[in-house]
């Protein structure tokens, strides 16, 4: 009903940049929340970054002032713009969304496949 494509994935060296890209498409009547995860080996799996429809944002602690998250409302998109990026950074990005496609039933919690990124000299 509703999927998540996630893109930008990829492979860079310690103090680079990657942009990160997640459409959702589907029968979509409102998206309340759109949010970057990570989950990196033998991790568990930890928020990043968050933007509400009111446009308000959370970082966590080990990403602040290095990636940007932000939306394209029309385009039913969020991007993630990672910075500065470490080794520590490797991991599995996935994005989620929180879709409400039938106003009675109200939000439902959609993920993407997830996208590999990797920093490494």
């Amino acid at each position: 009903q509703v999927q998540l494509v996630e893109s930008g994935g990829g492979s860079v060296q310690p103090g680079g940049s990657l942009r990160l890209s997640c459409t959702a498409s589907g029968v979509i009547l409102d998206i309340r929340v759109m949010a970057w995860h990570r989950q990196a080996p033998g991790k568990h799996r930890e928020m990043v970054a968050a933007i509400t429809a009111e446009g308000r944002i959370d970082y966590a602690d080990s990403v602040n002032g290095r990636f940007t998250i932000s939306r394209d409302y029309a385009k039913n998109t969020v991007y993630l713009q990672m910075n500065g990026l470490k080794p520590e950074d490797t991991a599995i990005y996935s994005c989620s969304a929180a879709v409400t496609s039938d106003a009675v039933v109200g939000p439902n919690a959609f993920w993407g496949q997830g996208t590999q990124v990797t920093v490494s000299s």
